[in-house]
């Protein structure tokens, strides 16, 4: 079979931003969580908010780690991969990214040294401030990397001057069409993300009866986050539909599997096999008319379907198909885990429930796999154009050759593999040890001369213990 080199590239990477994306969706959620804990720390001083935010900044730091070493790759591969693609939009996507490193990166990586090292070296409002300031950078990050691939799906504020993208507005291209609804999607995902790792492994713990102060305060914040962002995010992923249904019909119709060119009392599908060479769904199982309902909020509304355009303008159906319903039946599950939760309450029974916390712990990589499954919608129902009804995929790819792009693939594959590996390896080796023991807090606080974090604690136990 003759390799194809587009297709490589595509593969390659397809695989680098899905392994990147991975880490990013984790250390938004993890960073404002730990912002949280914090901050109620210096509120309250009760230590197991302090060892909540002790605890899961390391984590943290690996994952950024983690995210930093991968997402470098994508850059490089826009020009070494898609060179002409470079070439006309750099005049939109260069300052973007660009943004994205003077305002979100350098103020991450300004202040991570003070969040991770500066526990007894500053103030502990400084390091309060330092602990805000990484949260706030990673929304910052978030907020350009979104307007820039929002504007490949709904672009705006631009012309084409000898085949070229220029700004005629900055406003209109950060904020075009779609920005703010995939934006807040985008976020609740992460925060979803971080909300379901902590409460994963804080039921682990508890299952296995260790640190369960610790866990308990763990779990049952984060099933109040869950029980607040799951039907938020269900709200804002309900009005990203809509505005999908204005901006990119054909998307649409590939992740709802309609297939006549303007169909009245669209069912919804829970089920079925879509078959892009007979242009039809096999094995159905439906609700009549409510996909109308939803989209167009009238039973026979109309929607347009995949043959209103022609068949090399559609994107890969059943890829965009499965990919949505396994998103929208991860959120519903985490509603469905919020909402138990919530039940199980009564006599605290969330945090004694043997099958409640399996189930919960099963949950840890559920926010990861819905991100994954709405970012391959999002990308793989836009194809064949790689900005929206301009420019296709297939036009911008650099013309290698196919041995070399497989074997940086496979190079890509091989790394990415190992790197996992150690991570999950470090990731277990840190939850396995456990939080850090009040006892051992207190140890490593007491004889602080400098004006350090948690020296009103150290005060505090000096006291009690001149006391007693």
């Amino acid at each position: 079979m003759e390799l194809d080199a587009a297709i490589l590239s595509r593969i390659q990477f397809a695989f680098t931003v899905s392994f990147h994306i991975i880490f990013p969706s984790i250390t938004i959620g993890l960073a404002t969580a730990i912002a949280i804990w914090e901050g109620l720390w210096l509120k309250t001083r009760n230590p197991l908010y302090f060892q909540l935010a002790k605890f899961w900044i390391k984590p943290f730091a690996i994952t950024f780690g983690m995210g930093v070493v991968s997402g470098i790759v994508l850059s490089y591969e826009f020009g070494t991969n898609f060179s002409r693609f470079s070439e006309i939009t750099g005049p939109v996507l260069g300052p973007l990214m660009a943004y994205e490193v003077l305002t979100a990166f350098f103020l991450e990586a300004g202040f991570l040294g003070v969040m991770l090292f500066g526990w007894q070296r500053v103030s502990e409002k400084l390091h309060f401030f330092a602990t805000c300031v990484v949260a706030v950078g990673t929304w910052i990050s978030a907020f350009w990397i979104i307007a820039a691939n929002s504007w490949m799906q709904t672009p705006a504020g631009y012309e084409i001057v000898d085949g070229r993208f220029e700004v005629t507005s900055w406003l209109e291209v950060v904020f075009n069409p779609s920005m703010p609804y995939r934006l807040m999607h985008m976020l609740l995902a992460a925060l979803l993300t971080g909300t379901f790792v902590v409460a994963g492994v804080s039921a682990w713990y508890l299952r296995h009866n260790r640190n369960r102060a610790f866990a308990k305060k763990g779990l049952s914040m984060a099933l109040w986050a869950a029980l607040i962002l799951a039907p938020v995010q269900a709200l804002v992923g309900d009005y990203h539909g809509l505005n999908v249904k204005e901006h990119q019909p054909i998307k649409l119709a590939a992740m709802e599997g309609i297939w006549p060119e303007q169909e009245a009392g669209v069912p919804l599908l829970l089920f079925a096999v879509p078959d892009m060479e007979a242009e039809t769904n096999r094995f159905e199982i439906a609700i009549p008319k409510l996909a109308s309902l939803i989209l167009t909020h009238d039973l026979d509304g109309e929607l347009q379907g995949l043959k209103s355009v022609p068949a090399d303008q559609r994107p890969n159906v059943p890829l965009v198909f499965y990919s949505f319903r396994v998103m929208v039946g991860l959120g519903v599950l985490m509603i469905g885990v919020a909402l138990l939760g919530l039940l199980l309450r009564r006599k605290e029974r969330w945090c004694r429930h043997r099958g409640f916390l399996a189930l919960v712990n099963l949950m840890i990589p559920a926010g990861v796999l819905a991100t994954l499954a709405g970012w391959y919608v999002v990308e793989v129902g836009r194809q064949p154009w790689l900005v929206q009804g301009l420019v296709r995929t297939m036009e911008v790819v650099s013309p290698l050759p196919a041995e070399r792009v497989l074997f940086s693939l496979t190079l890509f594959v091989l790394t990415y593999s190992l790197l996992l590996c150690v991570y999950l390896y470090f990731m277990a080796k840190l939850i396995r040890k456990g939080p850090p023991d009040r006892e051992h807090l207190e140890q490593h606080l007491i004889g602080v001369n400098a004006p350090g974090f948690a020296l009103e604690w150290v005060k505090d136990i000096k006291h009690q213990k001149a006391e007693a």
